[in-house]
């Protein structure tokens, strides 16, 4: 079964969902994640896509992500700021820039930012510029087109905006907003020519069903950078005491991701950390990038260790999956 998915994928074809389900409900562990990892490198060859991120505008959103400790509506007792001082932003960049991480994002807490914040944050992004070699992204919220427009001129090429669950599953976790908003965002970013970064994050309750739906609306949306998160769970929020999810089932939803979008980045970010060396064969299942140092609320491996063990596993760090931008060509 595993075998004769592959060569559909090989000519060309895709996988529709009743035989990824199959594959989900059937097929052994190992022998999956051996198949995903082969096509991952067979595509991709031993190319690795590295990033990071800043916390660039920390805590008081008004949404109810079940999952955030950002959202005002639950004492979780982080830091709050309004924006990053230039400087502490700027010794971050230049760190990632050391490490040889090609493409850094500024992540801001909220709904959206109005425009003028946009324009404020002009000025990190042009300072970052300056000082490293490093490709930009943004993940700030709803967009419209004008602020889209901003974020081009501030000299950044990619726009992340996570899907978070399937929009059959997204009303469990989320009330304060919809999944189409996020959609709409989506193409709103890619319009304004900014290519896209989407994923999700699992172990908050959804099926596995529903973790595949999330496959193919990403499918659907062309999204070829693609985060898988894994719940850590935060005191105060809904999803607190949820039971988490096993090491294996990350592992199949991995391999199942990289089968259903052959083509994209798929990227292990938050929570991998959970599993400690363990977390490494997450990159012998079919993914071929990641989200390294520490995250927005948590704290992710050692960027020595991660690079490390990526090595160890094969990939080659200078070479990177997705065709390179022109870096600040603003």
């Amino acid at each position: 079964m595993i075998d004769r998915c592959v060569e559909i994928i090989k000519k060309g074809g895709q996988l529709d969902f009743q035989q990824a389900l199959a594959l989900a409900e059937n097929a052994d562990l190992d022998e999956l994640c051996l198949a995903a990892d082969k096509l991952c490198r067979d595509i991709h060859g031993n190319c690795f896509d590295l990033c990071s991120i800043i916390n660039a505008r920390s805590g008081k959103c008004s949404e109810d992500c079940c999952y955030c400790a950002q959202s005002s509506r639950y004492n979780t007792n982080i830091d709050v700021y309004e924006q990053i001082a230039v400087e502490t932003a700027l010794a971050q960049a230049r760190e990632n820039d050391a490490y040889g991480i090609k493409r850094l994002s500024l992540v801001t807490a909220g709904r959206k930012l109005e425009f003028q914040q946009i324009c404020d944050l002009g000025e990190l992004y042009c300072s970052m510029a300056k000082d490293t070699q490093l490709l930009f992204c943004a993940s700030m919220g709803f967009l419209t087109p004008e602020t889209a427009r901003q974020l081009i001129s501030n000299g950044v090429r990619r726009y992340h905006c996570n899907l978070e669950s399937c929009q059959e599953f997204f009303p469990s976790i989320c009330s304060t907003h919809t999944w189409q908003e996020k959609v709409e965002t989506l193409n709103i970013a890619r319009s304004a020519g900014m290519d896209l970064c989407s994923g999700g994050i699992i172990g908050m309750g959804e099926s596995l069903n529903q973790r595949l739906q999330l496959a193919f609306e990403l499918r659907e949306l062309g999204v070829h950078s693609i985060p898988i998160n894994i719940l850590t769970s935060i005191d105060s929020t809904p999803l607190s005491s949820i039971v988490p999810i096993s090491l294996e089932d990350v592992q199949r939803c991995v391999a199942l991701f990289r089968l259903i979008n052959p083509q994209a980045v798929i990227r292990i970010a938050g929570g991998r950390g959970r599993f400690g060396d363990a977390q490494y064969r997450l990159f012998s299942s079919g993914a071929n990038g990641a989200i390294v140092g520490n995250y927005l609320t948590t704290t992710g491996s050692s960027v020595d260790r991660d690079l490390l063990e990526f090595k160890r596993l094969g990939f080659d760090l200078s070479r990177h999956c997705n065709k390179q931008e022109k870096v600040h060509d603003s």
